[in-house]
């Protein structure tokens, strides 16, 4: 339950001054959220300084200025589009025009009568050596001066909602502020000279100068710790009630693992073999283990899961593998199977598409414990799927998945360890958000006897030569992956779509060219790709949809179009796609000119480097936390307040002191660790808080 301290922060927008059912849902879309906290998270981009008065005799151009002037003269010109001059003084002597364009005449003698004391702000202009200012934002009588001259915060804004709405509204919001107790650790609190929690908020919101506008800014810095804090503090008490669920002490006898690497064509690498210490010691304690397998495209995570799998399988138990597709898990499935004869081990698959009598037989072998690792999709979450003793549950790509799922595979069992792979790689700060829940192995070697991938950056005004290039390729027996940024014309006009290169290139290739999207059918998906993985096809057309795991040696070529529109993780997951077997591989980034500074750097690094724990970090400096692994639906967590590009090292900070909370309060109960509550409602981390309550 919320505690009641917060209700008028989670109370819809619509209690606001200003904010009615019809403008409601625009600053929604614009604040990311219905309720009142959510428009005290959108913080000023700019600000308006109103507080220089000069006299008319001195007034800079283009400067805001805010003077005391008398009304002289009207002056209206003849055309029906011609403006209206409002001639005004002050005791100085100086002259000031105020200008009007396509307004009532009525209604500026309205407001600037002849003869009245006015109060006027604006940006100064010059014409014909006199100051002008040209619809001025603000006129109003004289006592209007003392709240006109400030700062005002200037918001980032939306089609349909006006800026003073939003100012109304936004002052609306902060006067619901409560006085909240304070969470954060005192000693802390003084060393950075940080203010009480809603006195950083009308501080962010009351910026003085360009100083307080920036990241580092002392209001902004503590409003980012709270954020991260909450952060760290959910994903350690949920890593803490998992840890609770007793687990049971796995440690093999060998015979299984031993044929398995007598099978295997190359010896380990030091990074899997340290992974696998690391995994099997967690797996001896009795505790669960929860563990993060992180390893660079092709650096042989599928190998280190199977000999973990392999060590819960000598203790009698059951493991599981699951992937976010089905081509993924068959992959893996074919990866896994000629190792697992060689140690005598009985693979099953489950996916969507296993129906009827072959479904049932399966899952029955499953139950009997006649299956000794399961791999699959999703389907292995359903009801009726049940393991006669789950051990070890491993989940690849999980990023896609997400913690309730996790804890769902793991309900299959009792308390199985699990171990979570992904290519992506993610830089370290990016790792504490994201999967702060788990211990961290990295896979950071390439197996050996893997070639390097050149790559070459060249303009799409070369079309020809380079399908002149993929002729040669193809006629050497290369395959080839061609990626389009886009699926259909229609959506961005200047795209290449790939249905129109798909069309061009049969041109030239007939039907040996392929097409798959994102908008087909996953059969059809996976029927185009088992045609170019055998001997069908030798040039796929493709939107990102290869992006992940998809597993064909013979590709040795990849061209991206448009690769400026990328982002650095993703172009070193496509380009991960090939140099998978023993040949030289080539990698060409098509762009269009001209280039902005940011994409020239992204491919710069993409030529210099293979190492994606170097790119993730570059892709981080370059585009900041939001954006890393291109979309928003990567599971990464949504900061509203943090900028995990700025704010790395309070994330540390946050990590530690969320370690120390949990450690000496587990069950948030001291004064300190009920204000901490709060903190988590307040950020909507409501998941620690319900693990706590669910022990």
């Amino acid at each position: 339950m919320r505690p009641e301290i917060l209700y008028p922060l989670f109370a819809p927008l619509t209690v606001l001054p200003g904010v009615g059912p019809k403008l409601a849902p625009l600053v929604e879309r614009l604040v990311e959220g219905g309720h009142v906290v959510d428009l005290l998270w959108h913080l000023p981009s700019g600000m308006i300084d109103r507080r220089f008065s000069p006299p008319l005799t001195e007034a800079p151009e283009g400067r805001i200025c805010t003077f005391v002037v008398r009304v002289l003269e009207h002056h209206t010109g003849f055309g029906p589009r011609s403006p209206t001059r409002v001639v005004c003084g002050d005791g100085s002597g100086g002259r000031l025009n105020l200008v009007y364009f396509h307004l009532k005449r009525g209604f500026i003698e309205k407001i600037l009568p002849i003869g009245s004391t006015r109060v006027v702000s604006g940006k100064v202009e010059y014409n014909y050596n006199e100051p002008q200012i040209v619809h001025p934002d603000h006129v109003g009588p004289p006592e209007d001066l003392e709240s006109l001259q400030r700062v005002e915060p200037v918001y980032p804004m939306t089609a349909g909602v006006q800026p003073r709405v939003l100012g109304k509204a936004m002052l609306g919001a902060l006067g619901r502020v409560p006085v909240l107790p304070e969470w954060m650790d005192a000693p802390l609190k003084a060393r950075h000279g940080w203010a009480e929690w809603d006195a950083a908020l009308r501080t962010a919101h009351a910026p003085e100068d360009e100083e307080d506008l920036s990241a580092m800014a002392p209001a902004r810095m503590r409003l980012a710790y709270d954020e991260l804090l909450a952060n760290q503090l959910a994903l350690l008490l949920v890593r803490q009630s998992q840890k609770r669920l007793a687990g049971r002490p796995l440690a093999g006898d060998g015979r299984l693992r031993e044929k398995v690497l007598a099978a295997l064509p190359f010896a380990l690498t030091g990074a899997q073999a340290r992974s696998l210490e690391e995994i099997y010691a967690d797996m001896a304690e009795p505790s669960r283990m929860l563990r993060l397998l992180q390893g660079d495209v092709g650096s042989g995570k599928t190998v280190v899961a199977l000999l973990a799998m392999l060590n819960a399988v000598e203790t009698g138990a059951q493991a599981a593998m699951m992937a976010p597709t089905e081509i993924l898990a068959r992959q893996h499935l074919a990866t896994l199977e000629p190792l697992a004869d060689a140690a005598g081990v009985r693979l099953g698959l489950l996916t969507g598409r296993d129906k009827g009598k072959a479904r049932e037989a399966l899952l029955a072998e499953l139950a009997e414990g006649r299956i000794d690792i399961l791999v699959g999709t999703h389907a292995l979450f359903s009801e009726d799927v049940a393991f006669k003793d789950l051990g070890m549950a491993v989940i690849d790509e999980q990023h896609r998945f997400g913690v309730h799922q996790r804890l769902q595979l793991a309900a299959k069992g009792r308390a199985p360890d699990v171990l979570v792979m992904t290519a992506t790689p993610i830089p370290r700060t990016l790792t504490l958000t994201l999967y702060g829940d788990m211990d961290v192995s990295r896979l950071d070697e390439k197996p050996p006897g893997r070639k390097p991938v050149q790559t070459r950056t060249v303009s799409t005004n070369r079309l020809d030569e380079i399908v002149g290039a993929v002729d040669r390729a193809v006629q050497g027996g290369a395959k080839v992956y061609w990626v389009c940024p886009l699926v259909e014309e229609s959506e961005v006009s200047d795209m290449a779509a790939a249905e129109e290169r798909w069309a061009y290139l049969r041109e030239h290739f007939g039907d040996r060219v392929g097409l798959v999207h994102g908008k087909m059918k996953p059969t059809d998906k996976d029927r185009v790709m088992e045609a170019f993985a055998g001997d069908g096809l030798d040039v796929l057309v493709a939107t990102t949809v290869i992006e992940v795991g998809v597993n064909v040696p013979e590709a040795t070529v990849m061209i991206i179009e448009h690769a400026e529109r990328f982002g650095l993780a993703q172009l070193h997951q496509l380009r991960g796609r090939i140099g998978r077997g023993d040949k030289a591989s080539t990698c060409l980034l098509l762009f269009a000119e001209p280039l902005s500074e940011t994409a020239r750097a992204r491919l710069t690094i993409m030529k210099d480097t293979e190492d994606g724990f170097r790119i993730a970090e570059e892709d981080l400096r370059l585009r900041g936390g939001g954006e890393v692994l291109g979309t928003r639906q990567s599971g990464l967590p949504e900061f509203k307040l943090a900028d995990l590009a700025v704010h790395g090292e309070l994330l540390a900070i946050a990590r530690d002191d969320a370690r120390l909370i949990v450690d000496r309060d587990p069950e948030l109960q001291t004064e300190r660790g009920k204000a901490l509550r709060v903190l988590l409602y307040l950020f909507e981390r409501d998941e620690g808080v319900k693990t706590l309550r669910s022990g």
